[in-house]
């Protein structure tokens, strides 16, 4: 059966910045999502997030936030829409998916996603070198002097046995 009207011709595309480094000091980031529309209905689309790592993916907000404690969705004029993400830790290094999808729509272009996020947050680094460093020299002082202590010991039994 075909319908009778205008056929559905919304058109959806959605951006993301390739990737997004932050360092170990940060508690909060904001991942950006930026979409256009072309002859879509004026109701407003529902955004998605997805988050994917090497061996698994997750919901994060589809559309509702899971964990609305860790992630908020903030949208903002001209079609802009970010994920803020919370008590943020390298565990939340991962590929980061925003989906834009007029669900009105039976158009198959009017739900997209971008091409994803890389979200990199630097490792705290607790002066692990200096400690190593510190470690390390302590070690080799002891080393030297257990090695001194028994080649005097030696030394001194060779030279009292004569």
């Amino acid at each position: 059966l075909f319908s009778t009207g205008v056929a559905d011709t919304c058109q959806v595309t959605v951006t993301q910045p390739r990737s997004q480094e932050v360092d170990s000091s940060t508690h909060t980031v904001f991942l950006t999502c930026a979409f256009s529309t072309s002859r879509c209905s004026s109701s407003p689309p529902q955004v998605l997030w997805f988050r994917f790592f090497t061996n698994k993916h997750e919901d994060l907000c589809t559309p509702e936030c899971r964990d609305q404690q860790k992630y908020k969705v903030h949208f903002s004029s001209n079609n802009n829409v970010s994920l803020q993400i919370n008590n943020l830790s390298v565990y939340d290094n991962a590929v980061y998916i925003c989906g834009v999808a007029f669900s009105d729509s039976s158009s198959p272009h009017s739900k997209q996603t971008g091409g994803g996020t890389v979200l990199t947050k630097k490792e705290e680094q607790h002066s692990n070198g200096k400690l190593t460093f510190t470690f390390m020299i302590i070690i080799s002082s002891s080393l030297f002097l257990y090695s001194t202590t028994v080649f005097t010991f030696f030394v001194v039994y060779k030279v009292g046995s004569k």
